[in-house]
């Protein structure tokens, strides 16, 4: 099992990873490293809310989810 600290650093790694990936294909397009910095930017605010709404949609969603066990009375 995965301890949480270790969930959390590989999310902000690969957020990083994924940040830098998409700023270095803004500066490739644009010519702009100002622009792709700008990009760069926007991209984790805006993928940081979707993941957010997504996760919270998927919760609501049963799909894939094993029925709950029921209680054990006494």
């Amino acid at each position: 099992m995965e301890s949480k600290t270790r969930a959390i650093a590989k999310a902000l790694s690969w957020r990083a990873v994924a940040t830098v990936t998409t700023g270095l294909i803004a500066w490739a397009v644009t010519g702009n490293l100002e622009v792709a910095a700008s990009i760069g930017v926007l991209g984790v605010l805006f993928k940081l809310m979707e993941y957010y709404l997504h996760e919270r949609l998927w919760n609501r969603l049963g799909f894939g989810r094993a029925a709950a066990a029921p209680a054990a009375t006494e």
